[in-house]
């Protein structure tokens, strides 16, 4: 009967040996299965928007903190006073869509990849009600991919590491907040490029070709209800103040924006000012008789704020994208 007990006490200590091992395997398993999720669900984002509560905070004041960064504040526009005198409704009681660049570091990066002119200059969207701020802007994966840079170059993660230190200036108290957005092409530049074949007239110089093909595109843009509002002269501004004067005969950049797309647009994404206005660039460099142009595909915006087809904003994004394509290549013909 003793040796029965005993038996049965080293079985039952084993059974209890083999539960607890069991147990720590699978609270080892879940905890990696956990991380894992959790891993899983941390996706590349292309927009990130930093967030705080603060009465004092005005978009004055955040031009202010953005002027003093060196990242130089070239529009701040209301959106609502555009949006009131031709919708219905208003969707957030404050909404923004400024354009900004920091001179030196735009320099470095147009020097050695040219299509960064399309994101010269930067943009973002800021809303809120008054006392709770969103700015929206670029993350570097988002600058990276798609201008064809690469993400550990030098100078693009200088510019990235000033915006987010001048985000946090401007909205003390803040921080980053969850998108959640699924970006279905991540590793895609999704970039719009033209190029057309510089034909100089009689005593015509490239600024002269430039400025004609220029009036042409202002001409055509306009009256479908596309907006400009900023243009920078990058040749003489950027490159001519830096002593670079034998890299283009030309390097200019444009904002291009449509109020009845941004609307719709902005309803559901006011995070979609990171990508808006889209800048255009058009440059010919010296000794080529080529002229390259480009902007940042709408598919940017739908892929990277998750999008959905049906939508207006998306309609009217791709509807705009095809109306400056169509003016582009009969500008070039």
């Amino acid at each position: 009967m003793d040796n029965i007990l005993k038996k049965e006490g080293k079985r039952m200590k084993r059974i209890h040996t083999l539960a607890i091992a069991l147990f720590a395997i699978m609270t080892i398993t879940g905890s990696a299965l956990q991380g894992s999720e959790v891993k899983k669900s941390k996706k590349v984002q292309d927009v990130q928007v930093y967030s705080a509560t603060d009465s004092k905070i005005t978009s004055k004041t955040i031009e202010a903190a953005f002027d003093a960064a060196g990242l130089v504040m070239i529009g701040n526009n209301d959106m609502n006073k555009p949006f009131a005198a031709r919708f219905t409704k208003l969707h957030y009681k404050k909404y923004y869509l400024a354009m900004f660049m920091h001179t030196d570091l735009t320099f470095k990066l147009v020097k050695k990849y040219p299509k960064f002119g399309a994101l010269s200059p930067l943009t973002m969207s800021i809303w809120g009600d008054g006392t709770t701020w969103n700015i929206a802007t670029l993350t570097i994966n988002a600058m990276a991919r798609s201008t064809d840079i690469p993400v550990n170059d030098p100078d693009l993660i200088a510019y990235t590491d000033l915006v987010t230190a001048t985000l946090k200036k401007a909205l003390p108290n803040g921080s980053f907040i969850d998108l959640n957005h699924t970006v279905k092409f991540p590793n895609k530049t999704l970039a719009t490029d033209f190029t057309m074949k510089v034909e100089l007239g009689d005593d015509q110089t490239a600024e002269e070709f430039v400025e004609d093909f220029e009036a042409e595109f202002e001409a055509e843009m306009e009256p479908l209800g596309f907006l400009l509002p900023n243009y920078t002269n990058m040749q003489e501004e950027v490159f001519d103040d830096k002593g670079y004067t034998d890299l283009y005969d030309y390097y200019h950049t444009y904002s291009i924006c449509k109020f009845d797309v941004i609307y719709p647009v902005s309803e559901k994404y006011p995070e979609a000012g990171a990508w808006a206005p889209c800048s255009f660039y058009i440059y010919k460099r010296k000794g080529e008789n080529t002229m390259y142009m480009g902007f940042l595909s709408v598919e940017n915006w739908i892929t990277t704020l998750d999008m959905k087809d049906e939508e207006e904003g998306v309609i009217k994004l791709r509807e705009a994208q095809a109306f400056i394509e169509n003016i582009i290549n009969e500008a070039s013909e």
